[in-house]
């Protein structure tokens, strides 16, 4: 049995603040070694549950937060930007048998510690086929085009609740309690370590391979806060304007269609002033 941990970090045990998570911030620094035990403890379940493999691919910001030296020595990291898949990556290769999602967060536009899609700002909502979605959601759809499935989401209690909705047989588990965007009521490392390890644990035994799910076309749009934004979104072939703010394009896979909101975030990224927006 292999598994994947798609390993993101606003989602983490301990952390409610940006500079948790920004890369070369002090607290960013503090917090790699918060997402590294959140992550080990899921490693640890998964292996008590039968696991022979577990990949890691890290899926947050650069791509480069999780401490390799003091990962459980089984494991392997997929660390680094520039991934086919992205967050997912890895997945494509055929032998996964289950996916873990861990330390993720709600979407653009929802409730949530440290809410967003992809980009921390400019864009307050993402919806796939008229509803909202978050990076759980686009996710959940890539992974089952290559039949694996969602069998453990970590984060908030908010994310526990959106993964319901794009993951209903998966166990979660919530680290924290939201409060706001930037503050929860957070369980200590100790206590979300042990309830990490045995949810894997119960988990491995939802890593079972199913046919591949070919749900398309996905139809995604999105909304910035400014409306040049959209413009700059608009030059990615097959995106269109669809409001002042809004974009949207049709995809006849969720492998195309994250393909394509990869190139929009990084068109609309390179777009944005410092001060304006």
């Amino acid at each position: 049995m292999k598994i994947l941990i798609s390993a993101d970090m606003e989602g983490a045990t301990g952390v409610t603040w940006p500079e948790d998570v920004l890369p070369g911030a002090s607290q960013w620094e503090r917090c790699r070694g918060l997402l590294t035990s959140d992550v080990n403890a899921a490693v640890l379940g998964f292996y008590d549950g039968g696991a022979d493999q577990v990949l890691i691919n890290e899926a947050h910001s650069t791509m480069r937060n999780l401490l390799l030296e003091r990962l459980d020595a089984r494991v392997e990291l997929l660390t680094g930007r520039h991934k086919n898949l992205s967050m997912v990556e890895g997945v494509q290769r055929g032998d996964v048998d289950g996916i873990a999602f861990l330390a993720y967060h709600t979407g653009a536009g929802a409730e949530g510690v440290l809410a967003h899609t992809y980009l921390a700002n400019s864009i307050t909502g993402v919806w796939l086929n008229g509803l909202p979605a978050s990076e759980g959601t686009l996710n959940a759809h890539v992974v089952a085009e290559y039949g694996v499935p969602v069998i453990l989401v970590t984060g908030d209690d908010l994310t526990c609740v959106d993964a319901a909705g794009y993951a209903p047989d998966a166990i979660t588990v919530a680290v924290k309690d939201h409060v706001s965007r930037y503050a929860a009521v957070c369980r200590t490392p100790a206590r979300t370590a042990a309830d990490i390890r045995a949810a894997a644990t119960e988990a491995a035994a939802l890593a079972v391979r199913h046919e591949p799910v070919r749900g398309g076309p996905f139809t995604v749009e999105v909304e910035f806060d400014a409306e040049h934004l959209s413009l700059a979104a608009a030059v990615v072939p097959g995106v269109e304007r669809s409001g002042e703010r809004r974009v949207e394009y049709t995809s006849g896979t969720m492998y195309e269609g994250i393909r394509t909101f990869k190139a929009v975030t990084t068109v609309v990224s390179a777009a944005v002033e410092e001060q304006y927006g």
